[in-house]
């Protein structure tokens, strides 16, 4: 069989994946718009590609987003206690227009609010996002009215986050770009979307992933640090890699981006750090300092204990559960009987991250889509994990509204409320399984039944590996009672056993 090398090198291009094909869901869904593609359809000769196709779909799925928030947008932030939860459309965004000091002109980190919060608590790029959007803003008006179009602004400023993580996630996998389409169709991801900020991060995240998967280690690391001068998790990303390129023995690409993400992180941060060193690090003292809050089984603990744990014991208590995560995932890369795909164990860091935080807002969910999208892009299994998060997405509105409608109790009391949390914490988890044994079982992993082996690695895409342990030096167990193919992964990084990768 030819080698990895001349398989790179050949100039023939590999046949796109069809998921309509392959997966089940996928073509009982496209009988909505007339059943999978034909063998004798031309590919490739309409200005419909499916990046186009895709985007479009996102921007009409954010849209739908927007619709969603309406009765908000008509009034239900500003008139009531409960009425924003019990439409479910509750958004950060209008009600930090006066409350971090934008509306009275104020500048992020410099200048000190007189709520609770003395400083805005976001990290800085983040802050510069919102700071921009209330340039954009009018300042005539009522307090709300203004509120309102500062949502509209910054919703039309994260649509276009929306759009990049559209294209992102379509061309990370060259040949898959329809899984995209899990992307632009997560139900989650619209209801989500103008919640918070946290597109941003995700959209250079996102971006960041591209990069790589292009064999551009230097612009993944400047991307990567971007998204982490936005939000804190996109730096677990370097955790994986580190791991992947030590088996790989790619030291340099991976000291490349490294350092590529801590200049760009510092080109962000280190003004603000040296001008207003107070309101930058408000960001990661307020995430020390906060207590156990939403989503988290902590939470759930917490109702249910007679003296709850304090702040402290469950900040070294979830660093704990992180770190023991994160040697499990490392330990896993390194002795699976072949490499974890890069796109495998981002997400299972970022899953490990959100299931041990001692929060989880509604709009985490973004964190893991387009992650979720490359790990596992199976649509079953996307689709019960999206079913758990709008369960959660819900229960959260309507606990809340259970708790500021007074002794009218509408909505869910506190048990319904840890009954969702329990879905959450399942869905994920389900997931985070079915990755793991993706990777103990590459015949179950669909990238790699279809003939890739990291489409999103980059510089490891049918790499040797360099550095093992254990059950890596020996053939892997396929799965009992699979009627698929079974794919042969050598332990030196290209197809054994003289099939077609």
């Amino acid at each position: 069989m030819p080698s990895a090398e001349t398989k790179r090198a050949s100039s023939h291009e590999p046949e796109p994946v069809r998921p309509t094909k392959e997966d089940a869901v996928a073509a009982t869904g496209s009988e909505l718009i007339g059943g999978p593609i034909g063998r004798r359809a031309l590919l490739g000769t309409s200005w419909w590609t499916p990046v186009r196709v895709i985007v479009l779909v996102a921007i009409g799925m954010f849209a739908l987003g927007m619709v969603q928030k309406l009765p908000c947008y008509d009034g239900a932030w500003f008139v009531g206690a409960s009425s924003q939860y019990t439409h479910a459309c509750y958004s950060d965004i209008p009600h930090l227009y006066q409350g971090r000091g934008f509306a009275e002109g104020l500048v992020p980190y410099f200048d000190k609010l007189s709520g609770d919060m003395e400083y805005l608590e976001y990290p800085v790029l983040t802050g510069v996002f919102m700071e921009v959007a209330s340039w954009l803003t009018p300042g005539s008006g009522s307090i709300q009215d203004q509120a309102k179009v500062y949502w509209m602004v910054n919703a039309g400023m994260l649509m276009v986050c929306a759009a990049v993580i559209a294209v992102c996630a379509t061309r990370t996998h060259r040949r898959r770009p329809w899984d995209g389409l899990l992307v632009a169709l997560a139900p989650a991801f619209a209801l989500t979307a103008t919640v918070n900020w946290d597109l941003l991060a995700v959209a250079l995240t996102a971006a960041a992933m591209l990069m790589w998967a292009r064999s551009r280690p230097l612009a993944f690391g400047v991307l990567l640090g971007l998204a982490t001068a936005a939000k804190l998790y996109p730096f677990l990303l370097l955790g994986p890699l580190l791991v992947l390129c030590w088996r790989a023995g790619r030291w340099r690409e991976f000291g490349t981006a490294l350092r590529g993400a801590g200049g760009a992180w510092l080109v962000v941060n280190l003004p603000v750090l040296l001008l207003a060193p107070e309101g930058w690090s408000k960001f990661y003292t307020f995430s020390q300092e906060r207590g156990v809050d939403f989503g988290s089984f902590w939470l759930v603990l917490s109702h249910r204990m007679d003296s709850p744990l304090t702040t402290e014991t469950v900040n070294t208590l979830a660093m704990v559960l992180m770190l023991l995560s994160c040697l499990g995932v490392a330990g896993l890369a390194l002795t699976a009987p072949r490499r974890p795909r890069f796109a495998q164990l981002a997400f299972l860091v970022v899953a490990a991250f959100i299931l041990t935080n001692k929060v989880y807002s509604p709009q985490y969910v973004l964190w893991l889509i387009p992650l979720a999208a490359l790990a596992r892009p199976k649509w079953r299994d996307f689709l019960i994990w999206q079913a758990c998060e709008v369960a959660y997405f819900l229960g959260i509105w309507m606990y809340l509204a259970y708790t500021t409608s007074g002794d009218a109790h509408k909505g869910l009391p506190t048990d319904g409320y840890h009954v969702v949390i329990v879905i959450h914490l399942l869905g994920t988890l389900y997931l985070c399984a079915v990755v793991v044994r993706d990777i103990l079982m590459p015949e179950r992993d669909v990238v790699r039944r279809a003939g890739d082996d990291d489409p999103s690695g980059g510089v490891l895409d049918w790499a040797e590996d360099a550095f093992v342990l254990g059950a890596a030096a020996h053939p892997p167990q396929h799965a009992a009672h699979f009627d698929g193919p079974h794919v042969e992964w050598g332990s030196r990084g290209t197809p054994a056993g003289g099939g077609s990768p």
